[in-house]
């Protein structure tokens, strides 16, 4: 089951015994802890909850620790982080650890404590043995999303503040904050406290309210050059130097994003697609998708062109032949022609 069915589960009150939380975004496994531990202390007065990082417990200390009933009686919550016994990570740990126990307690779980186990690994390794028998617990996946799914994450967020958020205002964030999700959660938080229990977070209160990161400032800034809006990006830049962006972090980003065109125009002629893409390059499918509508405004020459451009600017600025700021406007002119 996907991260957000199992967070719904937790709301309707279905816990179980044992969670097994794996993949590369570290920030949902800690959400989804702490929805887990909310529910149960809506429960209970306060249950006992305990932290183990296993390169510094043996996890037989752990496992005898689950199966111990809580001295204060209620649930006991034991959570397990950074388990690379199920990654083929090679780890330098000062504890020889038995596994056998832990295999052991998974067959037979202690009713009154809730094992949840961290491991922020994309890649598990399928051939161990205790890899297998947690998949066959309660797993939640708490890798990238797709863009759908992101939709939908945010949609759910919204609600849990009770505010209400269409698609297309969800679409709207990402486009000004990108795929971060601490950066929406937070974007989310001052919508619902603008909007008001009970509203509607609308598009004019994205506008007001939510200012595109510096990346999405980057894509607008070709976006309106390459349109031949060259005053309008040229009104970004300015304002960037203003919140005391450093030029040439600019012309990073600006090279950056050429590169990211120049990589999807390559691929979208090879046949893949966006999922596909976005493994090879390593960028959201979301990023990737947003690359993707804009490199018909290309050549391939052009492209190539461009980035040598980018690295000659680089090197003049290095060496003093101009100044910064006159350097990346110049730049952004190039890319306009």
């Amino acid at each position: 089951m996907n991260y957000l069915s199992q967070k719904k589960a937790i709301k309707q009150g279905k816990i179980e015994s044992v969670y097994f939380i794996h993949g590369n975004q570290s920030f949902l496994m800690e959400d989804f802890l702490q929805q887990l531990i909310n529910y149960v202390q809506t429960k209970e007065q306060q249950p006992n909850i305990l932290n183990f990082p296993l390169s510094e417990t043996p996890i037989e200390v752990i496992v005898e620790e689950a199966e111990t009933m809580s001295f204060f009686g209620g649930n006991k919550i034991i959570v397990i982080k950074d388990f690379y016994a199920v990654s083929s990570k090679k780890i330098d740990s000062k504890f020889d650890h038995d596994f056998k126990q832990l295999e052991r307690y998974l067959e037979n779980p202690a009713p009154e404590t809730i094992l949840v186990i961290l491991a922020p690994y994309e890649k598990l390794d399928e051939r161990k043995k205790l890899t297998k028998l947690l998949k066959k617990t309660t797993v939640v996946e708490a890798n990238t999303f797709d863009e759908k799914t992101l939709k939908e994450w945010l949609i759910t967020e919204a609600k849990t503040r009770n505010v209400t958020l269409e698609m297309n205002v969800a679409e709207q964030m990402m486009e000004r904050v990108g795929t971060n999700l601490l950066l929406l959660t937070q974007e989310i938080d001052k919508l619902a406290l603008y909007a008001g229990e009970g509203e509607e977070i609308t598009e004019d209160m994205v506008k007001l309210l939510v200012s595109r990161t510096l990346e999405q400032d980057i894509f607008a800034l070709i976006d309106l050059a390459i349109t031949n809006q060259t005053e309008k990006a040229l009104i970004i830049f300015h304002d960037l130097l203003r919140q005391k962006e450093e030029p040439l972090k600019i012309l990073s980003l600006l090279t950056r994003q050429i590169r990211i065109y120049y990589q999807v125009k390559e691929l979208l002629k090879r046949g893949y697609s966006h999922k596909e893409m976005a493994q090879l390059v390593k960028l959201h499918p979301y990023v990737v998708k947003l690359a993707s509508q804009k490199v018909h405004l290309f050549e391939e020459a052009q492209l190539k062109q461009l980035m040598k451009e980018a690295a000659e600017c680089d090197y003049s600025i290095k060496t003093g032949k101009i100044e910064k700021a006159l350097a990346v406007e110049l730049y952004i002119f190039k890319l306009a022609h």
